[in-house]
């Protein structure tokens, strides 16, 4: 039978193109296992054009954006590109309420014009490496976790130290696999970080709560900064003489659009998964934490919206502290109704009687791996007495009202000035510290917000959590103040010097131990503190046997399955997945298409709610469907859904084609997969990804920031793919493409 060279592109017939959704956050350094598929589906690279250190590679152009995001470069002078949503504090930390760039955008015409962000930084990573054998150089198996554990840490040091010695490298070693592999990171840290350019939050945040996690989205979720160096082209400390970096490797623009089976992969730093947690796990989030969490962050959510609905200043400050709690909050809604949707418990049962069967035919498996299961659910009914307590003081105490937590970092000036052999230097530098961070701290501060989230915290704190697990403290106050919440936060505000700026201010021109010690808001936190960890100590055993259960269970699964590929689960190193472009059925009669258009945001409008209001130059745009470039057949395409598997840290990660080129940029999941982090559920779960041509869109016709695009390298070609495949009847429609 003679075989035909096949033009395929995408739609064309679906000759080789079934929908794929890959589970897997894949390594880089050892993506050559997973090339051979990556190849089929259409990727055009190697593997070395992915990792490579010696040579100019993709992983160069990929960042570690400021804490919990990615980036990525796509000019030779070092413009970055991440979400708008990982930008946003940064974007409001420079804002004034005369300047306000989340509300109006800012766009830098010139580099002159760039803003320096004090605090942000980017980090690329050099190289990565296998240090298992040196980490685990000495550890037996008879051995208690802590002594397991002593030697893990030196030996982990050990390595740091000779990779970064005599350079100006930072790295650390990270776990995988549960502690049965370890990885060395060598990372080089840029502290010169400029805004370059940001939308409106009307049209980078467009849709906001509502919307978070949700399909179909319209929201242009980006910003842009570049990474400065000093002149010699190393990280520098800000300052005037400093230029652009000279980019190693950077991302062309591709904004020939995407259609439904195009292969893509995302780079990126995904934060944390658990697809190893046993069904003990996931009874405990389903039906404690989760809820616990949801309840609390649902509370300190109305409590901050009253505060900034009352005033548009307080907004601008509390912007960024609403969106990180908001977001969390919803996710943590979703997961529990997927986790419950999906019988997600029910299926990692039938895993662990597979695997229990297993070791039980197996006598060498069993005398390795026996106790795993075991393990794992003792130590969850240990900590499902606990989670109430631990949770809270984590929501409500350490998350919850500032006033504790910034009282609690007075602890160690307190102890300088306890300490009788404390010279006069050490005290100074210690009180010269702590001025230097009270503009910081109360530059985003509403005293009343504040008073009104102590008060709320504790008495949810004392209603929830068993007596006998909350600090002698609170039970006092509930006593004096006979279970009004509202006067005992009264008296904190009103006696405590953390409470506003002129107080902490003053305390610090004649700081005092006693003061300190006598503090309300001090006695307070460092008795919730000193709670904590009197219930951490009765968890101490839990804790260590779920590490070596769940470190067991994952070395006998992967003993169990020697065939199968497993990726190790998240952990905020650098990562690749890879899939294609598809729409979706979250529910019975119900289609989602792969993409959405500016129709949506028209639709959406509603001038009377922040979160759909739509810019009046935006409307003129669509109207006249000015488009320019990035349009389609007089259609502005705005997002697109993949297959990937991402979770959070991978916001901002690129998206890109099998040609290396950028496509879009990642920003969320969807809704019907919150459960994802756990389970990957490759029906439904998809990524949300706002299309780069709406990002160039914006940014040229919007902002009319040309100078920005003309640093880029713009593509105008489709990828495609040549396939051989057998002979085969096409439809009538398109038989005339092949040849």
């Amino acid at each position: 039978m003679r075989k035909l060279l096949v033009l395929t592109i995408a739609f064309v017939l679906g000759l080789n193109t079934v929908s794929k959704a890959d589970e897997g956050m894949w390594i880089p350094l050892l993506i050559n296992k997973n090339i051979a598929e990556m190849q089929e589906m259409g990727l055009k690279l190697t593997a070395e054009d992915i990792y490579n250190v010696n040579n100019s590679s993709l992983k160069d152009a990929i960042t570690i954006f400021g804490r919990g995001c990615t980036g990525e470069i796509i000019s030779p002078e070092g413009l970055l590109l991440t979400n708008h949503h990982c930008g946003y504090g940064s974007i409001q930390k420079v804002s004034t309420p005369e300047a306000n760039y989340l509300d109006d955008g800012f766009w830098a015409m010139n580099k002159g014009e760039e803003i320096h962000v004090p605090g942000l930084t980017v980090q690329f990573l050099n190289y990565m490496k296998d240090v298992t054998r040196k980490v685990l150089d000495g550890v037996k198996d008879d051995m208690t976790e802590d002594e397991r554990a002593e030697i893990i840490k030196k030996h982990k040091k050990d390595i740091v130290d000779h990779a970064i010695k005599d350079s100006h490298f930072n790295a650390k070693v990270v776990s995988f696999f549960g502690g049965n592999e370890y990885y060395l990171f060598v990372y080089e840290t840029f502290t010169d970080i400029r805004l370059v350019g940001t939308p409106p939050e009307s049209i980078g945040k467009f849709g906001a709560d509502t919307d978070n996690w949700m399909w179909p989205r319209h929201t242009g979720d980006f910003s842009m900064f570049r990474v400065y160096t000093g002149p010699d082209g190393k990280p520098a400390e800000y300052a005037e003489e400093n230029v652009p970096m000279k980019s190693k490797h950077f991302l062309p623009v591709n904004i020939a659009g995407v259609e439904k089976g195009d292969f893509a992969m995302i780079m990126g730093y995904p934060g944390g998964t658990d697809r190893f947690l046993s069904s003990f796990g996931v009874d405990l989030a389903i039906n404690t934490s989760n809820p616990t969490i949801v309840d609390i962050r649902e509370e300190k959510l109305a409590i901050m919206r009253e505060g900034m609905d009352a005033d548009d200043a307080v907004r601008l400050q509390y912007a960024t502290k609403f969106a990180q709690t908001a977001n969390y909050w919803k996710y943590f809604i979703g997961q529990t109704k997927g986790l419950k949707r999906l019988k997600v418990k029910e299926k990692k049962q039938k895993e662990e009687a597979e695997f229990q069967n297993w070791i039980n035919q197996n006598p060498k498996a069993k005398m390795k791996y026996g106790d795993a299961l075991t393990l794992l659910e003792s130590s969850h009914d240990v900590m499902g007495q606990y989670t109430l307590a631990q949770t809270y003081f984590m929501e409500a105490v350490y998350r919850g009202p500032e006033i504790l937590k910034y009282a609690n970092s007075f602890k160690g000036l307190k102890k300088v000035l306890e300490n009788k052999e404390a010279t006069d230097e050490e005290i100074t530098s210690t009180v010269n510290k702590l001025k230097s961070g009270v503009a910081k701290h109360f530059k985003d501060y509403n005293s009343t917000i504040d008073r009104n989230m102590l008060a709320s915290m504790m008495k949810m704190y004392h209603e929830e959590v068993p007596l006998d697990q909350q600090p002698a403290y609170l039970l006092k106050i509930d006593s004096k103040f006979k279970g009004d919440y509202d006067k005992y936060a009264d008296y904190v505000f009103n006696k405590s010097i953390f409470s506003n700026k002129d107080k902490v201010e003053t305390f610090l021109e004649n700081p005092s131990a006693k003061k300190i010690k006598k503090d309300p808001a001090f006695v307070a936190v460092r008795a919730f503190v000193a709670k904590y960890y009197e219930n951490a100590d009765n968890l101490k055993q839990a804790y260590d046997d779920l590490a070596k259960g769940h470190r067991l269970y994952i070395a006998g699964l992967r003993e169990m399955n020697p065939d199968q590929n497993y990726s190790p689960d998240a952990n905020f190193t650098m990562r690749l997945t890879y899939g294609t472009v598809e729409d979706y059925y979250p529910a019975d009669a119900i289609h989602y298409d792969y993409f959405t258009t500016m129709d949506g945001i028209m639709q959406k409008e509603d001038p009377s709610n922040w979160e759909f209001v739509v810019p009046e130059k935006l409307k003129e745009l669509y109207e006249a469907k000015d488009f320019g470039q990035y349009g389609e057949d007089g259609v502005m395409k705005v997002c697109f859904l993949t297959t990937h598997d991402i979770t959070g840290g991978n916001s901002g990660s690129p998206v890109i084609n099998g040609k290396g080129e950028l496509i879009g940029l990642a920003f969320d999941g969807n809704w019907e997969a919150m459960s994802g982090d756990i389970a990957f559920e490759p029906e439904l779960q998809r990524t949300i990804n706002v299309d780069i041509r709406y990002v160039l869109f914006v940014v040229d016709k919007f902002a009319g920031a040309k100078n920005l695009i003309d640093e880029m390298t713009l593509v105008t070609e489709r990828p495609v793919t040549i396939v051989e495949v057998e002979e085969v009847k096409a439809p009538a429609a398109v038989e005339e493409t092949i040849e």
